[in-house]
């Protein structure tokens, strides 16, 4: 695939965060479709979780006989943002708005090729509610797999997307498209250039001005959209995730900031790249919630750490001194 792009196209283009897609994504994780290096303590850890979510929710199940590598996907089950700011509830009343006659004809285009889906997943395919049903599912997905993370895989987010603005509109095409994935490459060419994209599509497709929209993602693979009536778009692998979502690893050997601060107390440390609550680094590192306490009340006497009240939440981020400790 070919997708021209002009100069033109640098101002029009913009970067969103899509927490209805990292559900979506979360549930192919779990499925084995793909694998995210790195995810398998989130895997473990939210495991029992999913197949709670499965066994109980069978619109979950027909949700995921829909899910393939390789294949198109019906696009109204996880349509692209139209901007950073959307959240979950706003995305999902766009599902729930499809039309019927869009979501059947994109359901039959999905459905070929595939396997033959359980009996009761067609039936919930047939149903005059299947938009509803499949929206429910995502929404399940959401509050079981997503949003008790959601927080920090936020911040991951914003992080990223705030770097790859950044060097879109001071350097270009090329450093934008540079390190998204590796089946991707910008070519340019005068005035005009294009992304290429090695994939089973030969055709071209031209931003004509409407510029590129960027979304990276925790859970997710690179896809890109480029059929109406959404708008031209790229999913891509956001960096910085793994080492926030899992335990650290126990067979790591023990480095500098082990020996000076203790080996719990420094996995704490590193685990605040990113800002946490008490509560989150709980589930993360593995450790009661009396010893993330003690060890957060030492990296603050010491100046590592900071607090930071965020709403109802308080928070804890690394100062730059804990940033040049944690990161040599």
């Amino acid at each position: 695939m070919r997708i021209e792009v002009t100069p033109a196209d640098v101002a029009a283009s913009r970067y969103a965060i899509s927490p209805l897609g990292e559900a979506v994504w979360a549930l192919r994780v779990h499925t084995g479709q793909h694998a995210v290096p790195g995810l398998a303590p989130w895997v473990a850890r939210t495991r029992s979780v999913f197949e709670r979510l499965r066994r109980d929710q069978p619109a979950v199940g027909a949700l995921m006989a829909l899910l393939r590598r390789g294949g198109y996907n019906a696009d109204f089950i996880q349509p692209p943002p139209d901007g950073i700011g959307r959240s979950f509830a706003e995305e999902l009343a766009v599902v729930r708005a499809t039309p019927l006659g869009q979501a059947r004809d994109e359901l039959s285009r999905n459905l070929v090729g595939l396997r033959t889906p359980p009996a009761y997943a067609r039936r919930i395919y047939d149903s005059p509610d299947v938009v509803d049903r499949l929206a429910d599912a995502i929404e399940a997905s959401w509050a079981t797999l997503v949003q008790p993370d959601w927080p920090r895989l936020r911040a991951v987010l914003e992080r990223d997307l705030v770097h790859r603005a950044g060097r879109l509109l001071a350097y270009g095409w090329g450093a934008a498209v540079a390190d998204l994935d590796p089946r991707l490459r910008w070519v340019s060419g005068g005035g005009l250039g294009a992304i290429e994209v090695a994939d089973r599509d030969p055709r071209s497709y031209s931003l004509g001005g409407q510029g590129l929209l960027f979304i990276p993602t925790v859970f997710g693979m690179m896809i890109n959209y480029v059929e109406p009536p959404w708008p031209f778009a790229i999913v891509y692998r956001a960096s910085g995730v793994a080492e926030l979502l899992g335990p650290p690893d126990p067979g790591r050997p023990e480095d500098a900031l082990d020996r000076l601060v203790g080996r719990s107390r420094a996995a704490v440390l590193r685990a605040l790249a990113l800002p946490a609550t008490t509560s989150q680094l709980v589930v993360q590192l593995g450790m009661s919630l009396g010893g993330v306490g003690d060890h957060l009340s030492v990296l603050r006497d010491a100046g590592l750490i900071t607090r930071v009240r965020s709403g109802r939440s308080v928070r804890y981020r690394r100062t730059p001194l804990g940033d040049a400790l944690a990161e040599n």
